[in-house]
């Protein structure tokens, strides 16, 4: 288990590497842009200009790195200890396809399907008030869809001798479907977008988020399968 936390670990380090790049390219843009608007409103209102407790330059460098880079190790360890929980009991495949495996619903559950609900936004869209109520509102979307994917994939397991395995998929798929989309449903709905805020703004902000997410999520599934198959395919001494 140790070495299993370590290697996963490691490559939620390299793989917030790749994200971090991809965040200071595409992504610090857009926070500018939307940091530019929220002065913007600020002086229309006439409101005092806040004094920056960290500057911007060290926010979109080593503050943005370090962000990164400790979501992503934090990633990784985590990825790891559901491989070790997973791997031989839930998937049974080789450790690369059972990592892609457990990214790929990791991935649809922890993030696509909460953020449906509700998605990133950047800087200016929000009110300070309730950020602490939309926090629980997430969090609790991703506990649900958590716990969808988990009786789904229980279901689909009991199903498989029945049915075969392409239908059992597709009951557990449509069980998920159903069971998030009750949860979304209910949960009250959010929406702070200030009017006048750009919309190609908020859309390519989205997109970043997306693409930070998928990447650290391909990057830790790719990089731990393939430390986790180069140490159990060497030899015994």
């Amino acid at each position: 288990m140790g070495s299993l936390l370590v290697r996963g670990m490691i490559a939620g380090l390299l793989a917030s590497l790749l994200a971090f790049g991809f965040a200071k390219v595409l992504g610090e843009p857009q926070v500018d842009r939307a940091i530019g608007f929220e002065e913007q409103m600020a002086k229309a209102k006439g409101e005092p200009e806040e004094a920056e407790i960290v500057s911007r330059e060290v926010q979109a460098s080593i503050g943005l790195l370090t962000g990164v880079a400790l979501y992503g190790t934090a990633l990784g360890g985590l990825f790891a200890l559901a491989f070790a929980f997973l791997n031989g009991r839930v998937v049974n495949h080789s450790p690369r396809t059972t990592a892609i495996i457990i990214a790929a619903l990791g991935f649809l559950a922890i993030y696509i399907v909460p953020d449906l609900k509700y998605p990133a936004n950047p800087p200016a869209v929000g009110n300070p008030d309730t950020i602490g109520y939309r926090t629980q509102l997430y969090f609790g979307m991703i506990v649900f869809s958590l716990a969808a994917l988990a009786i789904a994939v229980s279901a689909g397991r009991q199903f498989f001798a029945q049915v075969g395995g392409w239908n059992a998929i597709l009951i557990a798929g449509a069980i998920y479907v159903a069971l998030t989309a009750l949860a979304g449903y209910f949960l009250p709905p959010i929406n702070e977008v200030p009017e006048g805020f750009p919309a190609d703004l908020l859309w390519k902000f989205r997109v970043v988020s997306l693409g930070i997410q998928g990447i650290l999520w391909g990057a830790v599934a790719i990089i731990f399968g393939a430390l986790v198959e180069r140490t159990s395919l060497k030899p015994a001494h």
